[in-house]
């Protein structure tokens, strides 16, 4: 398959479907919601990637959780395991500004949930992402799915703003196109919650789902306690 053929292209010639790019891209936002975003210099990584650990002989997928929000719009993805339950991230990331980057996390298998806001107008999506089968030991194609996908979810509260006291503990409500509710899957909440809290968080310089692991820990110990060595004769010396 030609490395130049656009998803467009692919989905005009019955290669790939709609669904498919989703699940692999993320929101399909528009191109004035783009611009707005870069133009208040929101940042959200959407995009996820396969990697291979060589030491442990296993192919993993790698996300960033990112954005954050102003007053008008807001767009945040985080990452949670196969049945929704928060990750210990790799690391965190420092950006230069806020609504960026947050932290960094692997996974044999990631649920990605990404949700961007206007104003109480809210667009979910959580797609799973996963190697796929390998053969003759050859690199796996990842696998990617789309889990549920909410369009023009409303909640009727500032989360930014006078109603930030709840951010965190409530999600938009989401209809079928015939009006009919559309219930996130219970096991995702904690997660759908964190993303609405996400693209409501304004200035936002820290990661809502993703937790501080082992890994984490143990490098802020260690840079603590390199901090506070001496050698020894200087010890002696005072």
């Amino acid at each position: 398959m030609p490395d130049s053929l656009s998803a467009t292209s692919l989905m005009e010639v019955g290669m790939v479907t709609k669904p498919d790019v989703m699940a692999r891209r993320g929101l399909e936002l528009s191109g004035p919601a783009l611009r707005r975003l870069r133009e208040v210099a929101i940042y959200a990584r959407p995009e996820v990637s396969l990697e291979h650990q060589p030491l442990a002989h296993r192919y993993v997928i790698r996300g960033v959780e990112s954005g954050g929000a102003i007053a008008e719009l807001g767009r945040y993805v985080t990452f949670a395991g196969e049945n929704g339950e928060a990750l210990p991230y790799l690391q965190p990331l420092d950006a230069l500004g806020v609504n960026g980057v947050h932290a960094v996390v692997v996974a044999p298998v990631l649920l990605r949930v990404e949700m961007f806001r206007t104003g109480r107008t809210y667009q979910l999506l959580i797609t799973k992402h996963q190697p796929d089968a390998m053969n003759d030991g050859r690199r796996p194609p990842l696998k990617n799915a789309v889990i549920f996908r909410g369009e023009n979810g409303f909640l009727d509260l500032e989360l930014w703003k006078a109603d930030r006291k709840l951010a965190g503990s409530v999600l938009p409500q989401f209809f079928t196109r015939g009006g009919e509710t559309l219930e996130i899957p219970r096991v995702f909440e904690s997660a759908a919650r964190a993303a609405t809290l996400g693209a409501c968080c304004n200035g936002c310089a820290h990661a809502h789902y993703l937790v501080q692991g082992s890994s984490s820990s143990a490098a802020a110990a260690a840079a603590a306690a390199s901090s506070s060595w001496r050698p020894v004769e200087a010890s002696r010396a005072e």
